[in-house]
């Protein structure tokens, strides 16, 4: 595969060959992949907690991608600040992985293959060329919400008190933003007069504060998606491996690197493999050694990246024995009680959030803080976090 990339006047190019399929090295890893992947799949189709796995999956999978990052993000962090109830003032890290958890629900939602198409990986990315949504990414100009997106936003209002403040601050930062490119756009190129580095330091398209300009994401990207075509042509496990090793060695986006790992899940999603759900791919990639993944040797990385495949499905199958069976003792507790009772309902939110507090279940049910307590306590949810001020239970 072949592309070619200007950035800053120089013509460079990004090479990325196909290793033979039939690599002895690739074969073992390659049948457990498969294997494992399509295990998951059948079980995750038809599991009675599949809801509950799909939407647990996505927080530790968010978090286990900050981890292959080499930060530190807590799980029930993530899932207060995803509530609007965080319990301090939410890091940067934090923020990323919510960012994370955004995109793997927005791939959840869209269609088998979309994230691929060039419309959804500007959308992904944030650029204004892909389809506009209400989830935080940016709009295109002049657009109007439609009726479901303000109904939604007035949901949101009852929910957050700040909504409204917050709202403003958004549309600052979109005047600002505008401003800033109207500007961009009407700078003067560089004076000749100017040495040959000050030329190249200078800005040319944007104000060059936040972005590098030598860095063409656009071309880069191009070049990622080259190699579509030869991985569609592979199994879909070994396809998947290629996309990923080609996303680490071309690094088409800096800002959101991550989101190679969640394209991993839905090719496997397109090519039929995993369609129940995106595979939470970081959560067994964080299992393997760096050494191994960041190996000069491809073979190497590819045969890394199929075993987090497998370790993955590993994974799932195992959290999908564990949902059952809590589901399982929770019901025998409630199996003689009202049939207007909120333990159902309880039962439903615990088995879809890896922790839950207090007032998560009260606005989830409805009920008092209290009533949350004594709901909790007759449920035999055991208790996680430790905490004194904010309380966690859920299913480990």
């Amino acid at each position: 595969m072949l592309a070619s990339v200007s950035a800053k006047g120089f013509v460079f190019l990004m090479r990325y060959e196909t290793p033979d399929p039939l690599h002895p090295a690739l074969l073992p890893g390659l049948i457990a992949a498969e294997d494992g992947l399509a295990r998951l799949d059948e079980r995750a189709a038809r599991h009675a907690v599949a809801e509950g796995f799909r939407e647990r999956g996505q927080f530790f999978d968010a978090a286990a991608a900050l981890w292959v990052a080499g930060e530190l993000v807590h799980v029930e962090d993530l899932v207060l600040h995803d509530s609007h109830m965080d319990a301090r003032a939410p890091s940067h890290e934090l923020t990323i992985a919510h960012g994370v958890l955004r995109a793997r629900r927005r791939l959840e939602l869209a269609e088998p293959g979309w994230a691929l198409t060039l419309p959804g990986m500007n959308a992904l990315r944030g650029e204004q060329g892909g389809v506009a949504a209400d989830d935080g990414y940016p709009e295109p100009p002049n657009a109007r919400p439609s009726a479901d997106a303000v109904s939604e936003r007035a949901d949101d209002r009852d929910e957050n008190p700040l909504a409204d403040e917050f709202a403003e601050l958004d549309a600052a930062i979109a005047r600002s933003q505008r401003l800033l490119d109207f500007h961009a756009g009407s700078l003067p190129e560089p004076a000749p007069t100017l040495s040959a580095e000050r030329a190249v330091a200078e800005p040319t398209g944007q104000l060059g504060l936040l972005f590098d300009e030598e860095w063409d994401e656009g071309a880069r990207l191009d070049a990622w998606r080259g190699v579509l075509a030869a991985a569609d042509q592979l199994p879909a496990g070994l396809g998947a491996a290629i996309l990923f090793d080609a996303w680490e060695r071309i690094e088409p986006l800096r800002r959101q690197h991550w989101l190679g790992s969640l394209l991993v899940g839905a090719y496997l999603r397109y090519r039929g493999k995993v369609a129940s759900h995106v595979l939470a791919f970081n959560t067994g990639l964080k299992t393997i050694r760096h050494e191994r993944r960041r190996s000069k040797d491809r073979l190497t990385r590819l045969s890394a990246f199929l075993e987090a495949m497998a370790m993955t499905a590993d994974l799932g199958l195992k959290e999908l024995d564990r949902l059952s069976l809590a589901r399982t003792q929770m019901e025998m507790r409630i199996k003689d009680r009202r049939s207007n009772s909120n333990l159902p309902g309880l039962i439903d939110l615990v088995l879809s959030r890896p922790v839950v507090s207090t007032a998560m279940i009260a606005r989830h049910l409805g009920v008092t803080q209290r009533g949350a307590l004594n709901l909790v306590r007759e449920l035999g949810v055991r208790e996680i976090t430790g905490r004194g001020r904010y309380r966690g239970w859920g299913v480990i």
